[in-house]
């Protein structure tokens, strides 16, 4: 919200019991996020308790990440803290997104194609449609890709689930994981059924004049 003309965000006042052995992973991961160290002390037993003053949206995703790096044994707790100045841009990613270009069927063939492309989120047989976010890109930017590409293929040794058996594991984003994944021209779409990621413009050629304009203002 705005206060006397500013931009104002809402923070958190989180305190974090770890092992000491994790306090600058700890500390990295919170400055990642906007968050800022107000103390730090020992306690018994080679535990340190951190607080920190921190962006509620840099908490989005924070504690599967703080788990990982705590290998489970971290506690932390947060609290509203009030409204701050805007702590600024929080980049949580450095990679572009894998993205349908056509709407279908995700066929194992595809995917086998694309295997070096990136990770996925899905999986064959499910159902894709244009501008729906299938994947991560290792690179810092997005790819359009078709995933329902079939081909007949003759004196086939292989079986369907043979095939599927030779894709990594699809990751399974919740939505937590979801939210914090979305780049800035993406949303999470939520279904009874599934969490998925996709992009606010659906029509890739919509999507290419707003990067177009965008860049044009500099």
């Amino acid at each position: 919200k705005t206060i006397d003309g500013k931009l104002h965000e809402p923070f958190e006042a989180m305190t974090i019991d770890c092992p000491e052995e994790f306090v600058g992973a700890i500390t990295q991961l919170m400055a990642g996020r906007k968050g800022r160290m107000e103390e730090m002390a020992n306690h018994a037993a080679g535990w340190v308790r951190m607080d920190f003053i921190v962006p509620s949206r840099g908490l989005i995703g924070f504690r599967t990440d703080f788990l990982t790096l705590t290998r489970g044994t971290g506690i932390a707790n947060a609290v509203f803290d009030g409204y701050r100045p805007w702590a600024g841009e929080i980049r949580a990613r450095h990679t572009g997104s894998l993205v349908s270009d056509r709407s279908g069927t995700i066929t194992p063939f595809a995917m086998i194609q694309l295997a070096d492309r990136g990770q996925f989120f899905v999986e064959p047989g499910q159902d894709t449609y244009e501008g729906m976010v299938v994947g991560i890109n290792p690179r810092a930017e997005d790819l359009d890709i078709n995933i329902t590409r079939e081909k007949k293929l003759t004196n086939m040794r292989s079986s369907t689930a043979d095939v599927i058996e030779t894709l990594a594991r699809p990751l399974d984003l919740d939505l937590e994981q979801a939210m914090e994944f979305c780049a800035a021209d993406e949303c999470v779409e939520v279904t009874p059924e599934i969490v998925r990621v996709r992009k606010v413009e659906l029509d890739a050629t919509s999507r290419a004049r707003s990067r177009s304009r965008a860049k044009a203002r500099g």
